[in-house]
């Protein structure tokens, strides 16, 4: 997935210096982005893309597997 660059006025994750760590790709949009402490959407390149991934967890859209719930329901003693 692609998108456009932040605003001007806002900070981009890759304006960091060349020595900021090591270059990941965005899980969003896949933009080489720097994985460092000072990038503050860190692993993502921007906020935009920060924020869309937020959105897809919230909406359900991605979901973490697990055991299969008991359909009795269960209790505890």
């Amino acid at each position: 997935m692609s998108h456009s660059s932040p605003p001007a006025d806002q900070p981009k994750a890759n304006d960091q210096p060349a020595n900021a760590g090591p270059i990941v790709a965005c899980p969003q949009c896949q933009q080489p982005t720097h994985f460092a402490p000072n990038n503050p959407w860190r692993p993502f390149c921007s906020e935009r893309c920060q924020r869309i991934d937020m959105g897809a967890w919230a909406s359900e859209q991605f979901r973490i597997a697990g055991k299969p719930g008991d359909p009795q329901g269960s209790e505890q003693d």
